[in-house]
């Protein structure tokens, strides 16, 4: 883990004073900025986007989609969390917390707002962090790398519709133009562009070649990441020192998701009887949210000033301290996972009769 991956957290609190010291010293700036769109697509946060989510998607590599069977216990496990548990274990923490147990100390105007920036955390998993942790835990790199092929192949199907179903449930209203284009401007055709750019220079310069861009890539990314989170608490300064609990609030529901998810995830494989080397990954997997989409969707939706923004960007701040912390649980609790799990061979076989 690179040092500004490993300080994420620290880098995501200086962005906090800066956008809001910027935002009171030059708001004119912000405000041109926040009027730059088209078609309800802020410009420069759509190039800042793709700068973030392109060199991700460069790492992936969908010919590995065909190595799923090797670990289909856990390849199973994961994608029952993250598309059938997690969503909507959110959008349920979401309901409670800031709808109703936080809801006297939280801006009656942004309740909706949040839970719309929970959701929209909640509803894709993570793409390429999970490479990091995986590592981390000593994970099985096949699974990690044919589950995340998967999922990013499901995510061009999956998000809008999971998106939609959960907002109409908490009575929010769905802007289906906007989250559709959404979808195509943040996901599938980044998805198209860094599969063009991955097999063109595996092609002339082979996985040299392709690590060298993404070396660069890296640093692009995190710049364009930061500078996002920038111009975000620009626009909610205001509203983070009128109440600057908000914050902690917030993070009550994405903590205990993460927890719990990846806790659940965890005591499936170990119940299938899969490798401690694929629990792991799959436990992390299936608590990671892709952020920088969430991000991206969250002020295309409801824009810069919104809850759902601020809510997706709590997400980033507690990341790397979440998910180091479940890293820490995997690896001293292997021991125990060991010992417990149910063997392969030792389940009951299905007749063939």
């Amino acid at each position: 883990m690179s040092i500004f991956e490993r300080y994420l957290t620290v880098w995501v609190g200086l962005c906090i004073v800066a956008g809001i010291a910027l935002g009171h010293v030059m708001p004119a700036v912000f405000q041109a900025v926040g009027a730059a769109e088209i078609a309800k697509v802020n410009l420069p946060v759509a190039v800042l986007i793709w700068l973030m989510v392109i060199p991700m998607l460069l790492k992936i590599d969908f010919t590995a989609l065909g190595q799923i069977g090797r670990h289909w216990r856990g390849i199973g496990v994961t994608l029952l969390i993250n598309w059938a548990i997690k969503p909507f274990s959110m959008a349920a923490l979401g309901w409670f917390f800031v709808g109703w147990l936080f809801r006297p100390y939280l801006p009656a105007d942004q309740i909706d707002s949040y839970i719309a920036g929970l959701i929209i955390l909640a509803a894709a998993p993570c793409t390429a962090m999970v490479f990091v942790w995986s590592n981390l835990t000593k994970g099985e790199p096949h699974f990690t790398l044919s589950q995340v092929a998967l999922n990013d192949a499901i995510m061009v199907v999956a998000f809008a519709p999971i998106v939609g179903l959960l907002l109409g449930l908490s009575a929010i209203t769905v802007p289906w133009g906007t989250l559709v284009l959404s979808v195509g401007l943040y996901i599938v055709i980044p998805v198209i562009i860094a599969q063009l750019v991955r097999r063109s220079l595996l092609a002339s310069g082979g996985q040299a070649a392709l690590d060298r861009l993404l070396g660069v890539l890296g640093l692009v990314s995190l710049i364009a990441l930061l500078t996002t989170l920038v111009l975000l608490f620009g626009f909610q300064g205001e509203q983070i020192l009128a109440q600057p609990a908000v914050i902690a609030l917030l993070a009550v529901p994405i903590l205990i998701q993460v927890y719990l998810n990846s806790g659940l995830a965890y005591l499936l494989n170990r119940l299938a009887g899969e490798e401690h080397c694929v629990a792991g990954p799959s436990a992390l997997i299936g608590a990671s949210n892709f952020f920088e989409l969430a991000v991206a969707a969250a002020i295309s939706l409801f824009g810069f000033h919104s809850g759902a923004a601020l809510a997706t960007v709590v997400g980033v701040l507690v990341e790397v301290p979440v998910m180091l912390s479940v890293v820490w649980i995997v690896n001293r609790s292997k021991g125990w996972y060991e010992r417990g799990a149910v063997r392969p061979e030792a389940m009951p076989r299905l007749s063939r009769e």
